[in-house]
């Protein structure tokens, strides 16, 4: 029998209205793939098998009256920012130890309405603060991917001979090393991400505030999109940059993620910033010509000391959109030098005010102190991590009197004319941006050269912050294999609101690249 977890969500939605299958049969197969590989993968804080099964069994009831939704039985996992009505939600941190609301996020609530399946709650780095998954309470998530062979670089080893280096069999044993190395699968929708490219759920809602489903995405092999945004209600997702943040889909393929989108956008009176627009049938703009459309190639995305595999896996994604007909344009983003640091301003002061919450009165974990400061300082030393701490203190710092003029502000200024640029490149006739999705493949679980560098870091996101600094919709697709292996992404970047034009120009890039999968190790 097919092994019914390697289905597209497309493929399984056929077989479930021909009724090949079931959705029980369906949740079940996913439920033993999370049972055997989560313990290795750590992809999953929480397993809903019981809830799985009750919506499964309601999902094949109505798919047998012929009252099937959008996504009727397909078995998804959500990451554990979106609140789960009774269902574990922590943001992944200690500081919300227990807390299981009796709400449901309004993009969760869409999608059972639309007749999905929860399989569970996602690993994330907390608070979705980190770009490799690391900063969770539950422990870091790891990469499905693996690397195909060792470096070819010669380097002193522990168990180096005389002269410090390792002769053949001792190179042998350290090439072992390297390959079987733990990487980390992005952040902080790591877990989404992961998920989704072990086959432990069909697909995954994610967030993205500066690059946390795209960056992801592009280190699973996997297609994320971050909407524009206000297309997503933000309603009942825990906060972290209220400005930013932006909900979204991981799947397998780009056609998938059209699906999961449609069912997951929507507008919202409890979510001011959500946007009161028709949304389109995502998955008709698939197979569309993209000929006469005009690509942008911003020439500040061309980075100093960025690796060549990427720098030619962005001339072959060129190509392949100028071979189906697309006009390439040389653009300008002149202040794409500034998002960086200017979005290391704006998000943790927003996280600062977003957690203030956090106090140990209310909900989730309280350490007692001997008065209510005590208790304050108490829970919030205990709870953060050093990741989320480090953020807060630079937030508060930078919203503190005589400094919110000199850096917040001016940082929004910088957001402004990082718009401006966009506004005028579209303006002038693009249609589309062609960038890198990530400036390097997957890197190590416990990398010491990230963790030693916060800034190090950061700067995995170097081609995403724009993006929602904008406000702009932004996918990222696999479009190919590093030299070890380990799979790279492009990104495409789009007008507000004009997604279908990013699935139209994806499924060419993802028509040409082919698919990506890992070799299974973990069950």
């Amino acid at each position: 029998m097919t092994d019914l977890t390697k289905l597209t969500i497309a493929a399984a939605r056929t077989k479930l209205r021909a009724k090949e299958i079931t959705s029980t049969e369906l949740t079940e197969a996913y439920l033993g793939a999370i049972d055997r590989a989560n313990p290795v993968i750590n992809a999953y804080v929480t397993v809903t098998h019981d809830k799985a099964r009750e919506m499964a069994k309601a999902s094949d009831a109505r798919l047998a009256q012929g009252e099937a939704g959008a996504l009727e039985g397909i078995p998804l996992g959500i990451k554990d920012l979106f609140a789960t009505e009774g269902v574990h939600t922590q943001a992944c941190s200690h500081v919300l130890d227990g807390f299981k609301p009796r709400y449901e996020s309004t993009v969760t609530a869409n999608l059972w309405a639309d007749g999905a399946v929860m399989l569970g709650k996602l690993n994330m780095d907390e608070f979705a603060m980190g770009s490799s998954n690391e900063t969770s309470y539950y422990g870091p998530v790891i990469n499905p991917w693996r690397r195909s062979r060792a470096t070819t670089a010669v380097t002193p080893s522990p168990h180096a001979g005389e002269g410090g280096f390792v002769s053949d069999g001792e190179a042998a044993r350290e090439a072992r090393i390297v390959d079987n190395a733990q990487l980390v699968p992005g952040g902080s929708s790591g877990g989404s991400a992961a998920a989704v490219s072990a086959f432990l759920c069909a697909g995954a809602t994610a967030t993205d505030t500066g690059g946390s489903i795209r960056q992801p995405a592009a280190f699973t092999g996997t297609v994320g999109i971050k909407p524009t945004y206000g297309r997503c209600s933000r309603w009942g997702t825990v906060a972290f940059a209220s400005s930013l943040d932006q909900a979204g889909p991981i799947a397998r393929d780009v056609r998938d993620a059209a699906i999961l989108l449609k069912s997951m956008a929507s507008v919202d009176p409890k979510d001011t910033t959500s946007v009161d627009r028709p949304v389109p049938d995502y998955e008709a703009a698939l197979g569309q010509s993209i000929k006469g459309m005009k690509v942008g190639i911003p020439k500040e995305y061309r980075v100093d000391g960025m690796p060549e595999e990427i720098e030619a896996l962005w001339r072959k994604g060129i190509a392949w959109l100028k071979d189906a007909g697309a006009e390439i344009v040389d653009i300008s983003l002149p202040h794409t030098k500034y998002a960086l640091p200017a979005y290391y301003i704006v998000a943790p002061a927003e996280a600062s005010s977003n957690l203030a919450r956090y106090d140990g009165v209310r909900y989730g974990l309280r350490v007692p102190g001997k008065d209510i400061v005590d208790m304050y300082e108490r829970t919030r030393a205990a709870g953060f991590g050093r990741e989320v701490k480090r953020r807060v203190m630079i937030g508060t710092y930078v919203l503190s009197a005589g400094y919110y003029d000199a850096y917040y502000l001016q940082a929004q200024k910088v957001r402004t004319l990082i718009k401006r640029d966009f506004e005028e490149v579209f303006d002038a006739g693009v249609d589309v941006i062609l960038t890198p999705a990530t400036p390097s493949a997957a890197f190590g679980v416990a990398d010491q050269d990230m963790n030693a560098d916060p800034v190090k870091m950061y700067l995995n996101d170097i081609f995403t912050v724009t993006v929602n600094m904008a406000g702009l919709p932004g996918i990222a697709v696999p479009a190919g294999l590093d030299g070890n292996g380990l799979p790279l992404g492009l990104q495409l970047i789009g007008r507000p609101f004009d997604e279908e034009t990013l699935f139209r120009t994806a499924h060419v890039v993802e028509q040409a690249a082919g698919r990506f999968e890992p070799e299974n190790w973990w069950s």
